[in-house]
């Protein structure tokens, strides 16, 4: 039986604490969060301990992993905290919101197995573009282009004192929002070589100091890939992704792939495990999340460590180094 300790009992905790209580090898022994209330109420709810202070947490139960649910700032020391404890990790996106705190994960991550919330790489429709990628069915990827246009309000920012600001959140709406679908464009597209952004604040002035749009271009050797990411949108619009290659074009959205060849299309519905949380954060949560916990059990390295997101956080910070200085 896996003991886990949960650090963190805002909104995003409820979706990990229902996989950990939904798995058979698992418990979850205790949970931490600086307001009482919050942590009390998880406590209540899964019969487990109740803490304020996380370090007190790893010191008396000493978990034998955590998940970091927490402010996206925290991430490294928390985990480095964990790590020097001989606890594993699993943390939410980002890992880090700068290099220095990249080094503390990666620090930690040779220590204990460390894994990174990219849930959406477990999405059925992903993987299925990955497998006509791998197997060059219809010819090697010509670009990608992909849109991420969601809506955030001010009382999304002034209800928690840590999102808009550079030195908590670490960004707006490419490290917070957009963060997954940057990760499997650069996953798609292989490697990075050049990353170049623009950014702007639209419609939260004098709310956030971090954008609320970005605009951005990759490449791998001659492909390019783009990517706008907005929460400047009236509605939260479903994630788009597609693959321009040499026979075919794949786009991927919800829950479907469709294989564009000129007039023909081919709509293949994948199917998914049931959604928790919003339903455009993705299906891959507990696939995820149970994925991690088998690879501590066999010892085996995890598809999401800190290793494959290597790419993921290079181009992340080339963009931010760019791109802030727009605003």
């Amino acid at each position: 039986m896996v003991r886990i300790g949960l650090i963190g009992c805002g909104g995003i905790s409820k979706v990990h604490s229902q996989v950990i209580h939904g798995m058979e090898d698992a418990q979850l022994a205790a949970c931490a969060d600086i307001l009482p209330d919050r942590a009390q109420a998880t406590a209540d709810k899964y019969g487990c301990a109740a803490y304020t202070d996380y370090l007190k947490m790893l010191d008396n139960v000493h978990p034998d992993a955590v998940h970091l649910c927490t402010p996206h700032y925290l991430h490294p020391v928390m985990a480095e905290e964990a790590a020097r404890r001989g606890i594993a990790v699993f943390t939410e996106k980002p890992p880090a919101i700068d290099e220095a705190g990249w080094q503390k994960i990666l620090w930690a991550a040779k220590r204990v197995p460390v894994g990174v919330c990219f849930q959406n790489r477990y999405n059925p429709n992903v993987l299925k573009a990955q497998e006509i990628l791998r197997q060059g069915t219809y010819g090697s990827l010509k670009g990608i282009r992909a849109f991420v246009t969601w809506h955030r309000t001010a009382d999304y920012y002034t209800g928690a004192d840590w999102k808009g600001n550079w030195a908590t959140e670490g960004g707006g709406a490419l490290i917070n929002q957009a963060i997954h679908t940057l990760d499997l464009v650069v996953r798609f597209l292989g490697k990075v070589d050049r990353a170049e952004a623009a950014m702007a604040n639209h419609h939260l002035k004098g709310v956030i100091e971090v954008e609320d749009t970005a605009e951005i271009y990759m490449e791998n050797g001659d492909v390019p890939a783009l990517l706008f990411a907005s929460t400047a949108h009236c509605a939260n619009a479903p994630v788009m992704i597609e693959l321009t290659l040499e026979q075919a074009v794949l786009r991927l959205e919800e829950d479907s792939l469709e294989i564009r060849q000129d007039s023909e299309r081919e709509m293949i519905s994948c199917s998914a495990d049931t959604v928790l949380g919003l339903s455009y954060w993705g299906a891959g949560h507990t696939a995820c999340i149970r994925d991690f916990y088998r690879c501590v059990r066999e010892n085996k390295p995890f598809g999401n460590d800190p290793a494959s997101c290597e790419e993921t956080m290079k181009a992340l910070f080339a963009i931010y180094a760019q791109g802030r200085k727009m605003l």
